[in-house]
């Protein structure tokens, strides 16, 4: 599994798709796109113009809750919070090797997805973040660390990728909680140097 995720961000399609072009160049291979606020159409064009990048660069492409522009985009998979579509319907609308993602904050939530048999966990947010509206409360190095406990001892194997507000003097706390990726969005975003960013984050995992 790659273990490096980024989520988009921008003011405008257009600027979403530029940096998903920058970190792409810069190396990361797995990217979703996050768009929020804007109508099918503009959310469908935008997917597409993505999907042509990430086949550029031999790159993961998933789209976030949009089940219909995930299929009419061809992304790889959807990343569905937890108030989408449940992952199995997704799932049968996508096939069966779609990568479907699913947002939790806590155990429950975690297992619920798992029970749906979800691809990975999006666990989080670790601190706070500027790029979600309506965070859920912080989980920090101790939630992970409690969360991940539990899983293990129900035998869960269901990749967790820790997510929101994650700086790059962060991650090597959040790998030793037991999670297996990280999502990032504003350590690459507009940012300079983003090859150097991305081979640190890979020396760190």
């Amino acid at each position: 599994m790659i273990k490096i995720q980024y989520i988009s961000q921008g003011e405008t399609p257009e600027q979403h798709l530029a940096h998903i072009g920058e970190a792409c160049e810069a190396g990361c291979r797995w990217v979703q796109l996050r768009l929020k606020n804007v109508d099918m159409a503009t959310y469908l064009n935008t997917a597409l113009a993505c999907r042509n990048i990430c086949d550029q660069y031999g790159a993961i492409m998933i789209m976030n809750d949009h089940v219909s522009i995930a299929k009419a985009s061809l992304a790889d998979g959807v990343h569905l919070g937890l108030q989408d579509m449940n992952p199995k319907e997704a799932r049968k609308i996508l096939g069966e090797n779609a990568i479907i993602g699913g947002t939790a904050n806590t155990l429950e939530d975690c297992l619920h997805h798992i029970k749906d048999e979800v691809d990975y966990i999006g666990l989080g947010p670790y601190k706070y973040t500027t790029t979600k509206q309506k965070l859920s409360p912080i989980l920090g190095l101790e939630g992970y660390q409690k969360i991940v406990l539990e899983l293990s001892k129900q035998h869960a194997n269901t990749p967790i990728i820790a997510i929101g507000g994650i700086e790059l003097n962060d991650i090597e706390g959040i790998l030793e909680s037991g999670v297996q990726g990280i999502a990032v969005s504003g350590m690459l975003t507009g940012q300079g140097g983003l090859e150097e960013i991305i081979q640190n984050i890979r020396a760190l995992i």
